[in-house]
């Protein structure tokens, strides 16, 4: 499970064995996690996250979409 990126407590990564799934990104800190869409950036599900900070970790992810997208590529081509 390849971690892409940490910004502040989250963690933002993807299971090794997910390559036939559209790209997306995981993140998790301490219980709580969410799963993104890149493709368009979407919310595809969340746990223990509050709204507002949903909201702070889709604007992460939308400002490194790109970058995760790069990621995914080159680990499943």
């Amino acid at each position: 499970m390849p971690t892409i990126l940490r910004q502040g407590k989250y963690r933002f990564f993807f299971f090794s064995n997910e390559g036939n799934e559209p790209s997306h990104i995981h993140i998790e800190s301490g219980d709580s996690y969410a799963k993104f869409w890149l493709n368009p950036v979407a919310l595809e599900k969340s746990s223990d996250y509050s709204s507002r900070e949903l909201t702070r970790i889709y604007n992460i992810v939308l400002s490194n979409k790109e970058y995760f997208n790069n990621k995914w590529n080159a680990y499943f081509s």
